[in-house]
């Protein structure tokens, strides 16, 4: 029988050992299974052009499951749009979710690697809360992901990328992601 121990990403550890604690403290909870929990993070992209050229869904979908170190998949259109001469159930964008140690290791990523690499970069919203505890944020270039070769790239493009908490409350979730590391602005409201 094999005694090895089982892998844990560090930003789990993180939370399990430092946010948890300070996140019962400042909102005086006297149970563990009533701090705020990152559910998911949700990573969508939109393609532009993808009407015309069904190879940027692909390429798209590609660079979505390199980033994430998860599959991706390609969004359909809900309905039929003349205007974009856009029928439904075309292929229009990549999305993947991401839960668990891959979601703490892509969380771990962004904080560490990505983010820094953003140019004149000051430090992420914290005006971007849904009023239900989830936080989204735009990137505007994919590039900023080292995973990501430059030279292979064609077209520079963004994603949304949303945090999936628990959490009752913006004021909650902004703690327990203030705790795991995210660099808000050091704005005070």
């Amino acid at each position: 029988m094999s005694t090895t121990a089982k892998y844990t990403p560090r930003l789990q550890k993180k939370y399990h050992e430092e946010a948890i604690p300070a996140v019962m403290k400042k909102f005086g909870y006297k149970s563990i299974m009533q701090a705020p929990r990152l559910e998911k993070i949700c990573l969508n992209r939109g393609v532009n052009g993808a009407v015309t050229d069904k190879k940027l869904v692909d390429v798209a979908v590609d660079e979505l499951s390199t980033i994430s170190g998860q599959k991706a998949m390609a969004t359909l259109s809900k309905k039929d749009i003349s205007n974009f001469k856009l029928r439904k159930a075309m292929p229009i964008g990549a999305r993947v979710t991401l839960r668990g140690d891959k979601m703490y290791e892509f969380l771990d990523r962004l904080i560490a690697v990505a983010l820094p690499r953003v140019r004149d970069f000051k430090g992420v919203s914290e005006k971007s809360f849904d009023g239900r505890g989830n936080y989204t944020m735009g990137v505007t270039e994919q590039i900023i992901f080292p995973e990501i070769d430059i030279d292979k790239v064609n077209r520079i493009t963004g994603m949304d990328i949303t945090f999936v908490t628990n959490a009752n409350t913006d004021e909650e979730a902004y703690e327990l992601l203030k705790e795991l590391g995210m660099p808000f602005k050091n704005i005070k409201k």
